[in-house]
């Protein structure tokens, strides 16, 4: 029988990035780890990427999840803040694509959706959400590690109602 999949959920972010690695078992899934990115807001824009693009890769050769899922880019009033989220999100994805993992994208909209029960949840909902479902001790924290865990946690639910729709 092979292992249950591991998916690395990723929120970017220049300053803070934040990630979530869940087990999919089948009853309930198994947090592998969780944290934040955060590379020194001192650094150039450049070296703070290279950071970001570092650290995930460690983040692969530690947990070699299966797939990445990343909270997929909205549309910013300012470019300069989309242009640079976009690079960052590019990171990930360039980590991921390295290693020949599946990518997988959801709108925070719909991650939220997916814990919580509704689109428009606060940061603090999706927060005790994830506590609740992932069975921890605290809410996970800062706010862009929960966010990573509920965009894993969406792509299990995904996946999960694929492999019921595929029995049937």
């Amino acid at each position: 029988m092979s292992q249950p999949p591991i998916i690395l959920g990723i929120d970017p972010g220049t300053l803070i990035t934040g990630f979530g690695i869940i087990r999919v078992h089948p009853q309930t899934p198994q947090v592998l780890d969780y944290g934040c990115i955060r590379p020194p807001s001192k650094l150039t824009c450049y070296e703070r990427y290279l950071i970001i693009f570092n650290s995930i890769e460690a983040l692969i050769e530690k947990h070699h999840p299966d797939v990445l899922a990343i909270e997929s880019q909205f549309v910013y009033r300012n470019p300069q803040t989309a242009m640079k989220l976009g690079i960052a999100r590019g990171m990930a994805l360039l980590a991921a694509a390295r290693k020949q993992i599946p990518i997988f994208e959801y709108a925070p909209k719909k991650a939220k959706l997916a814990v919580v029960g509704t689109g428009t949840a606060s940061k603090e909902q999706v927060q005790r959400m994830i506590q609740l479902l992932l069975h921890l001790p605290h809410p996970p924290t800062p706010e862009d590690a929960a966010d990573a865990l509920a965009i894993a946690l969406c792509h299990a639910h995904t996946i999960g109602v694929k492999n019921r729709l595929a029995v049937r």
